[in-house]
């Protein structure tokens, strides 16, 4: 299993409670900082006022798809870190992805095991800055 990225801060979007709810605590029993959001349009919209380090993303969303959200903020962030999520991928759909790839981004086939979220997560995810205990000499 990856080893767990604390500090790290993910932003959820998936509209399916059930799976948001597994997914979010499976996120955080392993360090990671959850924030969620219903859909895409509600993710873009905690994005612009929250600071966070990975986007954990569903491909079919009400008011906003993963597919329209990820450029979106990649507009501003090139390379921000994404998993996406889904339980159908079409050739459209697959085109689109590659097309919104600045970054680094993985994809998941729904259903999968937490533990390849967790190592899509870390193929991904920025690694935390090093603790570096300070010496004082005297």
């Amino acid at each position: 299993m990856a080893e767990p990225r604390d500090g790290l801060r993910v932003l959820l979007a998936e509209d399916e409670s059930l799976a948001a709810a597994v997914i979010g605590d499976a996120l955080a029993e392993m360090g990671y900082d959850v924030m969620h959001a219903p859909d895409g349009a509600a993710a873009l919209d905690l994005a612009a006022t929250v600071p966070f380090d990975v986007l954990v993303t569903d491909l079919a969303m009400p008011r906003m798809t993963g597919l329209e959200l990820i450029p979106r903020l990649r507009a501003d962030r090139p390379d921000l870190p994404v998993v996406v999520m889904t339980g159908h991928l079409t050739d459209a759909g697959e085109r689109m992805l590659r097309a919104a790839q600045a970054g680094p981004t993985t994809l998941l086939l729904k259903p999968f095991a937490v533990t390849q979220l967790m190592e899509a997560l870390a193929r991904v995810a920025p690694q935390p800055a090093p603790v570096e205990a300070l010496r004082l000499t005297a």
